[in-house]
């Protein structure tokens, strides 16, 4: 049971009971939609006549429409609910350490528009050039729908509450704030969020893609690529922490004597299993925390590279990717341990690779694991990383609109 927050509470109204249905309602035709007045009724478990009214204020406030009639065996043909999707425009946005893409989607994650540009250093210039493209897609798509806010995904700690980004040690950004300068220039709320989370968001909110599990409520959604994090969703809310900070698992230290890692610390788990270090191991270079991706993949070797290598029998290659799904296994281990969750999703390049690391992951895992159970976690694997980013940034402004509302 949830203990009421006498600091930061919604306090409840006569009208509350009625909202908590309205999304009800709302969330019953996004998943099973299209479906009958009917079926909605038989769903809630409650009278037809106590789901029209519902299903009246939502096609008032332009949420739902009605669309075909369904063939029934006999009686009435049922007019069926679709949720309205197609005009309501999200704007994503996706930084990452060397490229950010800014797409152009509907709520229900098709994508109208992308485009994309090299990070710069500069977050203002960032921001700046996301204005130009965003005018762009409003130019063009703008006739076509209401855009209704803009997702900001950074690979860093972001503050939920005020929105700005405490620290990317991938960009060297501290207390960077990104959504002022959006917000003025477009009238939009921006709502800024760090990658991992973003991704358990998509994951919860837009659909796992293809062999993703059913929807589940306590999931990890871990991100191996620039850095390491983790995204934790606990009874269908993802947890933040006090400082905004939970979820830092890839700063785990795994031995206090181990390479200098991005965040100044020695030994943390992203400094054995991150891309980077990866291709660092491979080429037999010390790792550095300082080094970007872009400056190690200018000796021409990427993540991708190294792991063609390895399908290839280069044993170099191999070794260098199996070390790295040892102590990714270490941290998933620390996971499982800690938090005990249904399913681990672990999106980036390294996926492509899971044949010699899934391996040496599940062996760690077992041997690590406090139970049986937790031993026989079940991993769902994210090959479209990117593309989970960009649809976790467009989930942060769909999420919204279906989420329960907060009354205590």
């Amino acid at each position: 049971m949830r203990k009421i927050d006498i600091e930061n509470f919604q306090r409840a109204t006569r009208d509350t009971p009625r909202e908590v249905n309205r999304r009800i309602v709302l969330n019953l035709i996004r998943e099973h939609g299209p479906v009958s007045r009917a079926d909605l009724a038989r769903m809630m478990g409650i009278a037809r006549g106590m789901i029209t009214p519902l299903v009246n204020e939502l096609l008032a406030d332009d949420l739902i429409y009605e669309g075909r009639t369904a063939r029934t065996a006999r009686g009435r043909r049922p007019t069926l609910l679709h949720l309205r999707s197609f005009d309501r425009f999200a704007v994503g946005i996706n930084v990452g350490t060397s490229h950010t893409v800014v797409e152009l989607s509907d709520f229900g994650g098709r994508r109208v528009a992308v485009d994309g540009f090299p990070t710069p250093e500069d977050p203002r210039e960032l921001t700046a050039t996301v204005e130009t493209i965003v005018e762009g897609f409003l130019s063009i798509h703008g006739e076509a729908g209401t855009v209704e806010g803009i997702g900001f995904v950074v690979p860093g700690m972001v503050d939920a509450r005020t929105r700005r980004v405490l620290r990317v040690p991938t960009l060297g950004w501290r207390d960077v704030e990104v959504h002022t300068a959006l917000e003025a220039r477009f009238g939009l709320p921006v709502r800024v969020e760090r990658d991992a989370v973003a991704c358990a968001m998509a994951r919860m909110w837009l659909g796992g893609g293809a062999g993703a599990q059913p929807e589940l409520r306590d999931f990890v959604y871990v991100v191996v690529a620039e850095g390491v994090g983790t995204g934790l969703v606990v009874n269908g809310s993802p947890v933040r922490g006090r400082h905004y900070t939970a979820g830092e698992f890839g700063h785990v230290p795994l031995d206090g004597d181990g390479p200098v890692c991005a965040c100044g610390s020695r030994g943390c788990l992203e400094a054995f299993a991150s891309d980077v270090a990866t291709i660092a191991r491979y080429l037999g270079l010390p790792y550095d925390g300082r080094t970007t991706r872009a400056e190690i993949e200018a000796r021409g070797v990427t993540l991708c590279d190294v792991i063609a290598r390895a399908d290839d029998g280069d044993q170099g290659a191999v070794e260098a990717i199996r070390e790295t799904g040892r102590y990714l296994g270490l941290g998933l281990a620390a996971i499982v341990n800690a938090l005990d969750p249904s399913l681990l999703v672990v999106g980036g390049d390294l996926c492509r690779s899971w044949s010699l690391v899934g391996d040496e992951v599940s062996a760690t895992i077992r041997r690590r694991a406090l139970t049986p159970g937790a031993a026989a976690i079940p991993i769902e694997l994210d090959q479209d990383h990117a593309g989970t980013r960009l649809r976790g940034a467009a989930a942060l402004v769909v999420a919204p609109s279906f989420a329960a509302p907060a009354i205590a």
